[in-house]
């Protein structure tokens, strides 16, 4: 960054950094990553330039990772990512009456789906009625900020549908990944290694 800005081909703001990232394809993601990290202001800048609109939240979610790149782990950065993307995604589909509690357990739901899906490591895949389930369990045991439960029997804004988190399931199922990898923290670092 450094560079594209002592060269003038960047001018620094927080502006002009994110439409950088958003428009260009051919960055070391590890080190955009490192650089979103640090710098909160430049994420929000990203996210205003995302728009999900009228997408089904499994595509939202891949696009949205598509442009932040997703963390290989779980911690706060990922807790920190969702939440963001919750609050622009509730923000661009106003119509349909879900709360940011609500859309973030959703998307915890889909990337854990998504995990249990595509890893070789996990024998026994979850079924569909397994994922509609839990879901739907779990976002009637949650609670909000205000320690008030949701998905309760007068808070229409917080409910889903079985038939809704069918389709989740079966987005995945059939696409694929929510948050894919564009490289592979364990492989690079084991290519470091070998090369010191």
């Amino acid at each position: 960054m450094e560079y594209l800005i002592q060269h003038e081909i960047l001018d620094g703001s927080v502006e002009d950094t994110a439409k950088f990232f958003h428009l260009t394809n051919q960055l070391c993601w590890q080190k955009v990553r490192l650089y979103i990290r640090e710098r909160q202001d430049v994420l929000e800048e990203l996210l205003k330039l995302q728009n999900y609109r009228n997408q089904f939240l499994p595509n939202a979610l891949r696009k949205f990772f598509h442009a932040v790149d997703s963390p290989t782990s779980r911690g706060d950065y990922l807790t920190m990512l969702i939440d963001k993307f919750s609050q622009r995604f509730c923000a661009d589909n106003p119509n349909l009456h879900l709360s940011t509690d609500v859309v973030s357990i959703v998307c915890y739901s889909l990337i854990l789906l998504s995990v249990d899906l595509s890893s070789p490591h996990v024998k026994n895949k979850m079924s569909k009625r397994e994922f509609v389930r839990n879901i739907c369990r779990a976002i009637h045991g949650a609670r909000n900020a205000n320690n008030q439960p949701l998905g309760g029997n007068n808070d229409h804004q917080n409910v889903i549908d079985r038939d809704f988190a069918g389709h989740l399931y079966d987005n995945v199922y059939l696409v694929g990944h929510v948050a894919p990898q564009r490289w592979d923290d364990n492989a690079n670092n084991l290519v470091q290694s070998r090369r010191h």
